[in-house]
């Protein structure tokens, strides 16, 4: 399949960065979002706009969403006028939100009726990520249509991998889910004790870092917990939004999490505390709170 044309579907914290790359690698991209503020930022950064989902189907090769939510995907994909209604015969739809795999299961069998191809091919790494090309696509689908998407992919991540058929992708970016939140919890427990302690904590989680605890979350979340820098690159409400879909999706196949479903109810916790907007690092405010500590 020779891609020559991408609509890209969500604009925010992640979709921009993403659409703006395949727009330098060289694709014909035409971006959308709902929001003006995001449509201005992707156009400020050379990106083409269309004024509707419709427009930015129409003649698309492939066409990518980049959404906050489960509802959100399929209102943009089910709706009157919306992606399959105007998506070509043998075309792709890849899904590069974080929703419910069972919605990504039903995406398919619509797509399989419709003639559209469809993939879910969420990804892991964050703003940075997205910004350097550098995230982890973790893709659910046939192998025909992943080969096709290769090099797409490539011109936003640095690891892809084919994980099975529709829905793994989701599968195994709620694994990745419960992995981030439960190391952001246990980071934050950690510096919460170490200053508790009086030990130099830049120190600390330097040596940490050297060893086997260290982390791509530690490398990335650390400095900025100590900082108390909690600027989203990925908001507490998104990913407290991941850890339901972990803990439904693990009640559907009889697997018990208790450490993420304590998590998820310190993520729960930041939400009711008023700090949903802040970046999930902030899991450090739940914790110093617990332990009596000034939040930050």
């Amino acid at each position: 399949m020779a891609v020559r044309r991408i609509g890209f579907i969500g604009l925010g914290i992640m979709g921009r960065p993403m659409a703006l790359n395949l727009s330098k690698a060289g694709f014909d991209v035409v971006g959308y979002s709902r929001s003006p503020g995001t449509r201005d930022a992707f156009a400020s950064g050379g990106g083409r706009l269309a004024g509707s989902v419709a427009e930015a189907t129409a003649g698309a090769d492939i066409v990518i969403t980049m959404l906050p939510d489960t509802p959100d995907v399929l209102d943009v994909a089910l709706r009157p006028y919306g992606v399959f209604a105007r998506a070509a015969k043998g075309s792709i739809f890849a899904d590069m939100s974080t929703i419910s795999p069972h919605a990504s299961l039903e995406l398919a069998e619509q797509g399989r009726r419709l003639g559209v191809r469809v993939v879910d091919a969420p990804v892991s790494g964050g703003e940075m990520g997205a910004k350097e090309a550098s995230l982890s696509i973790m893709v659910g689908g046939e192998d025909a249509d992943f080969e096709d998407l290769r090099p797409v992919f490539a011109a936003l991540g640095t690891t892809v991998v084919r994980v099975g058929q529709n829905g793994a992708g989701q599968t195994v970016k709620a694994a990745n889910q419960l992995i981030v939140g439960g190391t952001l919890g246990l980071l934050a427990e950690a510096i919460t004790f170490l200053e508790a302690s009086g030990a130099d904590t830049v120190a600390a989680l330097q040596v940490i870092a050297g060893g086997l605890a260290g982390s791509r979350v530690l490398d990335r979340k650390g400095g900025a917990m100590l900082a108390r820098d909690f600027k989203p690159g990925f908001r507490v409400d998104l990913h407290h939004k991941d850890l339901g879909i972990v803990l439904t999706s693990a009640r559907q196949t009889g697997t018990v999490i208790p450490i993420t479903a304590v998590v998820a109810e310190l993520m729960a916790s930041l939400r009711a505390n008023g700090d949903g907007a802040l970046d999930h690092s902030a899991m450090l405010k739940a914790i110093q709170r617990l332990s009596g500590r000034a939040a930050g």
